[in-house]
């Protein structure tokens, strides 16, 4: 037979088993949906969690940790931690105050801006008849702006000059406008901020939220103002912008740690008695952690694609049962076994195939859904897709073969006596 010809056999053939295989899937509905249950369970997980974490992903490097390449963090205590032993080991250190911020501005010549900032996330604000709770009160040093790049929409930033004289003076972000001047402009007006009375003068640029949580629901006050108000017992943070990145970056890392460990007696061969974060360290912790969750779900999936394929396998023996004597009117007439291995192997890739496609519309659908409510951020992946349902195929195709090959030894004349 010319090639052509065993070409156009081999498309026509495939395409017949298709058609049976629809037709056979679409006249037991229900026994179709219950069989490929597993694998549409199997797949929706894995794609929402692919779609959540690539979504995190990029919005935790854009909106949540905000820092830019060349800016670096040193407090007493990582701000992410991660066990119950590192934050007792972070509270049993000494405090940083704001000698320590002076010593390293003054010292630090690899550093073009360091600053300095304490926060308080539980204050509550009050004009009028209007109050606000839980709003972050962030005692900040004018360079701060600098560093985390604040802008305004309106009024100014706070000065040194409000700073060396512990003014009482704010910078409010769009939240507390909205809740507490809805009518009017409130720079000049006078809060009330936990029983301290401060001037507003500069409200921040909208931000939006974050994982849900507002990021214009604050308060930006001088630090010195800050610690006149709070008290000095809160250990402060240092901020710093290099140079530039990578080595310079380090480089002034490395400067800022040898001014701090002789200032904190750390003494030689001994770990620093702080931490001093990137970016860039940021942006690994939660990638290690959302990898984690990825490798989780995706075995917890694994499992459920297995009982997904054992069940297919089950339903598909169950199928060539029922269908016994169809295959021998269909060897009869002159169907070869390869004829009807391929209906049977298309018959459960189909299921499988379909399962697949259900769990991404389920997958991507509960993502978006939660999305809309809630506002977490999810970002759809075209590789999580396409290798979810050739996973799913092959699911399928693996777990029929067993199945298909029984259908394809059916003797005829036994099939064609055979009664249910």
């Amino acid at each position: 037979m010319p090639r052509t010809e065993i070409l156009r056999h081999g498309a026509m053939a495939s395409t017949e088993g298709l058609r049976l295989a629809l037709q056979s899937l679409w006249a037991n509905k229900l026994r179709t949906f219950l069989t490929m249950l597993g694998v549409v369970i199997a797949v929706a997980a894995v794609i929402a969690v692919v779609t959540f974490t690539s979504g995190l992903d990029r919005y935790v490097a854009e909106r949540v940790f905000r820092l830019g390449t060349d800016v670096f963090i040193v407090s007493k205590i990582s701000p992410v931690i991660t066990n119950i032993d590192q934050m007792i080991e972070g509270e049993k250190r000494k405090n940083f105050a704001m000698e320590d911020y002076y010593a390293v501005r003054d010292a630090c010549g690899k550093c073009s801006v360091v600053a300095a900032s304490v926060l308080n996330p539980t204050g509550h604000v009050r004009y009028g008849e209007h109050s606000l709770n839980d709003t972050w009160v962030r005692g900040i040093t004018p360079s701060m702006a600098t560093v985390l790049d604040l802008n305004l929409s309106s009024g100014r930033m706070l000065n040194d000059t409000d700073e060396d004289n512990r003014t009482n003076v704010a910078v409010i972000g769009t939240d507390v406008v909205e809740n507490l001047f809805p009518s009017q402009d409130p720079l000049g007006m006078e809060i009330r901020l936990d029983g301290q009375i401060y001037r507003v003068i500069g409200v921040g640029e909208k931000q939006g939220k974050t994982l849900g949580q507002s990021l214009d629901n604050f308060i930006a006050v001088p630090i010195s103002a800050y610690l006149k108000q709070y008290g000095s017992h809160t250990s402060i943070r240092i901020s710093g912008k290099a140079h530039g990145v990578g080595n310079q970056l380090n480089a002034a890392i490395d400067e800022v740690r040898m001014i701090l460990r002789a200032r904190r007696h750390d003494a030689p061969g001994q770990p620093d008695s702080f931490v001093a974060e990137t970016n860039e360290n940021f942006l690994s912790l939660w990638k290690n952690l959302t990898q984690t969750l990825f490798i989780t779900i995706t075995a917890i999936a694994a499992i459920a694609l297995v009982v997904g394929g054992i069940v297919i396998m089950n339903i598909m023996l169950v199928s060539v049962t029922e269908r016994t004597r169809e295959i021998g009117i269909r060897k009869a007439m002159g169907a070869r076994r390869q004829d009807v291995l391929a209906q049977f192997l298309i018959e459960s890739a189909t299921v499988a195939l379909a399962g697949g496609c259900l769990g991404v519309i389920f997958g991507i659908g509960f993502a978006k859904t939660i999305t809309a409510l809630i506002g977490m951020p999810s970002s759809v992946q075209l590789w999580s897709v396409v290798t979810a349902l050739l996973v799913a195929t092959s699911v399928g195709l693996f777990f029929g073969v067993y199945p298909a090959k029984r259908a394809a030894r059916l003797d005829p004349i036994a099939a064609l006596r055979f009664e249910m």
